[in-house]
């Protein structure tokens, strides 16, 4: 069976967590566990999120006075190396010797007119303080907005339209090897203005949208969503939550997830299951192997 396993950044950097490099190193080895298990059965396209990570690199990278802040697209690029070299690593110690592990940068093509640009909502970096958020509006020009009890920077977040390394990643999985790849959601490229190539843009693209276009195209046999909460909730944090369990897009798309976090998993897994007539999963990383025999989660399936 080939698999599209889209890791959340929450299960790289717990909520609470600092960002330090033996915390994510020490939440990889935790998630390789959990993946090498599936990974050992089945062909498999790791992707994951970068939104604490980038968002790090942006400030450090601010620090710097004597230069230009990176562009977002160039800081992408960075966290997709840190994060899939780790995971590599990490799953390489834990499979088999003959079994291949490949780190890919994964360029994403956007619409330079998305107009995401224009309306910045996805949130990146650490949580910080109203009085901070109001500091670094002044100081840096950022967009910062309110997440939880804390508020973070939001950026362009467009929709992924095509991936160009695609047939290297298709060759990469006939040929046995575990690939990681669209981490952090890829990077942002559009067309060149004179119609020749592409560049880079600033943005940060949804690692779940992300996944579930690559899932589309390379047709695989399932999408799992793995986060840090056991499945889709419909009134979360009310009192009359309840969890979903087996569902579709359509009765998904009765109901409002928050854009921040449930919103664009929802939205991925419905398109993925609408495009291909196939399965997708919502879940807990530590469930992986229930969320993948359809006993765990939210598993969406066609209406």
């Amino acid at each position: 069976m080939r698999l599209v396993v889209a890791l959340g950044g929450n299960a790289l950097l717990r909520r609470s967590q600092l960002p330090s490099a033996d915390n994510q190193l020490d939440n990889v080895r935790r998630a390789a566990v959990q993946l090498a298990r599936v990974a050992a059965s089945h062909d498999m396209v790791l992707t994951h999120g970068n939104g604490p990570q980038v968002g790090l690199l942006a400030l450090q990278s601010a620090a710097y006075a004597a230069v230009d802040i990176y562009p977002l697209d160039v800081l992408d690029a960075e966290t997709e190396g840190m994060l899939g070299y780790l995971l590599e690593q990490e799953l390489a110690n834990l499979l088999p010797a003959h079994r291949a592990v490949a780190s890919l940068l994964t360029r994403v093509e956007v619409d330079p007119l998305d107009p995401a640009f224009a309306t910045p909502t996805k949130p990146i970096g650490p949580v910080v303080t109203q009085a901070q958020a109001e500091q670094i509006t002044a100081t840096r020009h950022w967009v910062m907005a309110p997440q939880g009890e804390g508020w973070r920077r939001v950026v362009p977040s467009p929709r992924p339209l095509r991936v160009p390394g695609l047939l290297v990643m298709r060759w990469l999985l006939e040929h046995g090897t575990l690939v990681i790849a669209g981490g952090g959601g890829g990077i942002p490229v559009v067309p060149r203005p004179d119609g020749v190539g592409l560049q880079g843009v600033e943005a940060v693209i949804d690692k779940d949208l992300c996944s579930a276009l690559i899932a589309t195209q390379l047709q695989a046999d399932c999408l799992i969503i793995a986060t840090d909460v056991a499945a889709v909730y419909v009134d979360w944090g009310r009192p009359g939550e309840r969890a979903l369990g087996q569902t579709t897009p359509d009765e998904l798309a009765r109901h409002d997830f928050a854009a921040g976090s449930m919103g664009p998993k929802v939205e991925a897994a419905c398109a993925y299951v609408r495009a291909t007539g196939k399965r997708a999963a919502i879940g807990a990383l530590e469930d992986i192997e229930a969320l993948l025999a359809g006993e765990a989660g939210t598993q969406v399936c066609p209406n």
